[in-house]
């Protein structure tokens, strides 16, 4: 009966230290993300959505935007910005939950690129792939839409991404990973509030720049992107700064 209990006591002493370990990866499972973004200028500093995104994060959340003006798939690797991004990534993926969103297309598509539509896609699920290599999560985030709309049509502005979109999500697929539909959620709120709404956001004096974002466009297309990441990942809903009436109007197809 004595060995009986000694027995009992030594497993119940067994379980309750394997229990450690569970315990500790869990508190592993919940470290703060960290955001490293890709991109071209419609992503970038001083136009792009990135900035925007970058300030709705909450503390101890972070993120660099390492958007490129003028980037395409290859010549962002080949400018060093790609291997800028995976450091940011190494240094950092033992204390935070890294995750990188990659979006080009704006560029890529351009005649001048040399690139085709097929290493497009291949170029973006090389990039996927990098990522997840490292411990790391890739978000795939379609282009954002042009603001162009046809003469007379205020409530149907041209798609002019659409291949591009479409080639984002089927490298997510390809690769396992998150996709963050930007161009359909962009493209379906300047159909919504109109054209002459949707050139608020123009980048510039004139406001003639039809591709990028001014400030202001700069806070509601990031506001959008944040809660588009919160709808495909919603762990990090926690570290993402909600603003009910902005994400209410864009819903709604209102200008915000």
């Amino acid at each position: 009966m004595y060995l009986y209990h000694l027995l009992t006591l030594t497993l119940s002493t067994l379980s309750a230290v394997t229990a450690i370990p569970t315990a500790q990866s869990a508190a592993a499972a919940a470290k703060p993300p960290a955001f490293f973004l890709a991109g071209d200028s419609t992503t970038a500093i001083n136009g792009g959505w990135g900035n925007g995104f970058l300030t709705t994060l909450k503390s101890p959340a972070w993120g660099v935007n390492i958007g490129k003006s003028g980037a395409t798939t290859n010549s962002f690797v080949a400018g060093g910005y790609w291997k800028n991004v995976m450091t940011h990534v190494k240094d950092n993926v033992d204390e935070f939950d890294c995750y990188v969103t990659i979006s080009f297309g704006h560029n890529d598509q351009k005649e001048a690129s040399g690139i085709s539509l097929a290493q497009f896609q291949q170029n973006l699920v090389n990039f996927a792939n990098e990522v997840k290599g490292l411990g790391a999560k890739p978000l795939l985030v379609s282009s954002l839409t042009r603001r162009v709309f046809p003469s007379g049509q205020d409530h149907n502005a041209t798609d002019s991404l659409h291949d591009q979109r479409l080639a984002a999500i089927a490298a997510a697929e390809q690769t396992g990973s998150t996709i963050v539909d930007l161009n359909a959620a962009s493209l379906k709120y300047v159909n919504a509030i109109g054209n002459t709404a949707a050139q608020v956001y123009n980048y510039g004096d004139d406001r003639k720049d039809q591709t990028h974002l001014n400030p202001w466009g700069e806070v509601v297309f990031g506001r959008m992107v944040a809660d588009l990441v919160v709808e495909a990942v919603p762990a990090v809903g926690d570290s993402i700064v909600r603003n009910e009436t902005m994400t209410a109007l864009i819903n709604d197809g209102k200008p915000v």
